[in-house]
């Protein structure tokens, strides 16, 4: 099957595009460069993860379809269609548990960490929510789902959830009653109090209304967690409630309590520890968001390493099922790298330029490790080692002056008065 996802990366940037540029003429900013990084870099980080774990997930699928299954439905038409509508159910199943299910959250986390919303948000992924969703959608497979048919119902559900994380398209009048729309989903991301935990649909919006957590927009929504993450780092952005429910499960002695903070929602505390604060009313004009300033010049230098880096992932997407299983871990470990520096240089820290010309010296060896033995190996590695030499040199210039600087703790924002999850 395609990677319909890495097929969509040229129509992602395009609609980002557009949409700068109907904001433009808005008269609105619905972009930060560091945020809008840092999304991409959560959703290279699960494309990355997903070239590794997608095989795992299609052969768990295959199996229970070849063994458990009790139809045999035909290819076709009205199969995918099927299938499309169930899973649109199961993923609402599935989202609405990762809200209230600690260890769900933690893998989910990462989508609702960023302080805008906006087209760039869609693609801020957790690498573990294929694996959490999986159980979820297996009996599909029981039913007789073909694998193709799920692979493809699935996709289209993630490729439809894509247009509707914006701000520049308004409520839709009858079709707010059917369809997830983008009045909606805002509704979703806020951490309004009114709007916590509402509105899981991925395309229909029914199964929320049928099922009582259906929230209309009405006041204007501030986005991120009750707990904002206050950061740009890649991993931490990824892997950091798993870091607080290991504190919670450490806080109690009682064994019961610790498999409770796996099971419990994210607002649940063992007995013993202080409970935590409740949500309070927010506002655009209150809250104060995650944006540290850049240094001088940072923002053309990163603009420049996201168009790499981004061409490089889609082309491990692509060859996926094409490269040696060495070459693909190679490329993986240098994206990860890169990601790695974005955080740092986006947060003044003092490891990220020696990182970073780490980083280009192993993208020498990477072209190198492709293309040995090959008749294109010279030219493509002396072309890499020029580029790698450009932009290292780039990158000590335009850290020439706050090299010093470096590793100081960013300037301390105020969290606002908002606390979500």
């Amino acid at each position: 099957m395609p990677n319909y996802i890495a097929l969509a990366v040229p129509f992602f940037f395009l609609l980002m595009g557009l949409e700068v540029w109907a904001a433009r003429l808005r008269g609105v900013r619905v972009y930060r460069l560091n945020d809008a990084v840092s999304d991409l870099s959560a959703g290279i980080f699960q494309q990355i993860g997903l070239v590794f774990l997608k095989v795992g997930i299609l052969l768990a699928y295959t199996w229970v379809f070849e063994h458990a299954r009790i139809l045999d439905l035909p290819s076709g038409v009205p199969t995918f269609l099927l299938a499309l509508v169930l899973v649109d159910v199961l993923y609402y199943g599935w989202h609405r548990l990762s809200h209230e299910v600690n260890l769900l959250w933690a893998a989910h986390v990462v989508h609702h960490s960023s302080e805008e919303y906006n087209l760039a948000v869609a693609l801020r992924q957790g690498v573990l929510t294929p694996l959490t969703s999986l159980p979820f959608y297996l009996p599909l497979a029981v039913l007789g789902i073909p694998p193709l048919a799920f692979g493809l119902a699935d996709a289209v559900s993630t490729l439809y959830q894509f247009w509707i994380h914006t701000r520049l398209v308004g409520k839709l009048g009858s079709v707010e009653g059917v369809l997830n729309t983008p009045s909606a989903h805002r509704v979703h991301h806020g951490i309004n109090p009114r709007y916590l935990d509402r509105n899981y649909g991925a395309i229909l919006v029914v199964w929320d209304r049928l099922f009582g957590s259906y929230e209309p927009e009405g006041e204007e929504v501030v986005y991120g967690l009750v707990k904002p993450l206050r950061s740009f780092q890649p991993f931490r952005a990824q892997f950091h409630f798993f870091g607080e429910l290991a504190s919670r499960m450490s806080a109690t002695p009682r064994l019961a309590d610790r498999l409770r903070v796996l099971v419990k929602g994210p607002e649940w505390t063992p007995p013993g520890m202080a409970p935590l604060p409740q949500p309070e009313p927010v506002s655009p004009s209150t809250f104060v968001k995650h944006d540290p300033p850049l240094a001088a010049g940072l923002a053309p230098y990163l603009v420049v390493q996201v168009g790499i880096a981004v061409a490089g992932a889609t082309a491990l997407m692509y060859l996926e099922n094409a490269l040696p299983l060495p070459q693909l871990v190679a490329g993986a470990a240098l994206v990860f790298v890169t990601l790695a520096g974005w955080g740092g240089f986006l947060e003044g820290r003092r490891w990220a330029l020696p990182l970073e010309l780490a980083r280009l010296a192993l993208l020498v060896g990477l072209a190198a490790f492709m293309t040995w033995g090959t008749p294109r190996g010279v030219p493509v590695v002396a072309a890499t080692a020029l580029l790698a030499a450009v932009l290292a040199a780039w990158a000590l210039a335009v850290h020439a002056e706050p090299l010093a600087q470096l590793g100081q703790a960013p300037p301390r924002h105020r969290a606002g008065r908002g606390r979500g999850r």
